[in-house]
């Protein structure tokens, strides 16, 4: 009876075994089951140390592991690179989209997955690995790249500027939900923004145009504190599918702070 058991508990873990490995991509699941013994052992060393480590390790090692990688995919498809390129002079970003920025934003996409983690702990690793593990994601670092550096020019707007730029929105509403208003908020409890009598016109005034002065370290923190990596992707994806997902228009927007204060 107990070598009965014993045979059922084996093929039962084997089953499970199976189904995980059913998971991986099928180069992947070929080269595990071709391991030999000795070289399971390390792949299982290997798995046991990231699963051990802290989410900023795991970050550290992934990016130390993956960029050239990464970076050698990006660089097979011009036509997006050019698209992203695009849309950031369109925004008047002055940021050139070379190999050196991407190496940055790989290492700032792995620290911002281990910030996630705290909000979703199961799909860390997952949304790590989509970088390197399907051709058919090769864009998403760059969706992440375009939709970061918008919410850089958004975070360092001030109010009256953001005013403006919601103003100009399709959907108005949606917007101020989804950008404004955390943005705000973040301004508000790091002390960059702090409204005071916010219903006096005078002492609105000073706050409403107050230029946020945020160093790049704590810009790129609260981001990433802010919005998760797929609400980053998510935007650069949006635009890229459709050029007027942000409506823009930089003159409007950033005019003198006395040229139409508060716009009806």
């Amino acid at each position: 009876m107990a070598d009965l058991m014993g045979k059922i508990d084996s093929l039962l873990q084997k089953n499970k075994t199976e189904n995980m490995l059913n998971r991986l991509p099928k180069e992947a699941k070929e080269w595990a089951e071709s391991l030999p013994w000795n070289e399971r052992r390390y792949l299982l060393s290997l798995c046991h140390l990231l699963c051990a480590t802290p989410t900023e390790v795991q970050a550290e090692f992934l990016d130390e592991y993956t960029a050239d990688g990464v970076v050698s995919k990006i660089w097979l498809d011009p036509d997006t690179q050019t698209k992203v390129q695009t849309y950031l002079n369109k925004f008047h970003i002055d940021t050139e989209l070379n190999e050196s920025l991407i190496r940055k934003y790989i290492r700032l996409f792995y620290i911002h997955s281990a910030q996630d983690v705290r909000r979703k702990p199961d799909q860390y690793l997952e949304s790590a690995l989509r970088l390197v593990t399907s051709f058919e994601q090769k864009n998403y670092l760059l969706y992440y790249i375009l939709g970061f550096e918008l919410l850089k020019m958004m975070f360092s707007m001030s109010w009256l500027q953001q005013e403006r730029l919601y103003r100009l929105q399709i959907h108005q509403e949606e917007f101020i939900q989804t950008y404004v208003k955390p943005i705000r908020y973040a301004h508000r409890i790091n002390g960059i923004i702090v409204p005071v009598d916010e219903k006096v016109f005078f002492s609105r005034r000073n706050y409403f145009v107050k230029k946020p002065d945020i160093r790049e370290k704590k810009l790129l923190e609260l981001i990433c504190l802010t919005f998760t990596t797929d609400a980053v992707s998510h935007l650069g994806f949006s635009l890229n599918r459709n050029s007027e997902h942000i409506v823009f228009d930089y003159n409007h927007i950033f005019q003198d702070e006395q040229e139409g204060l508060f716009p009806g």
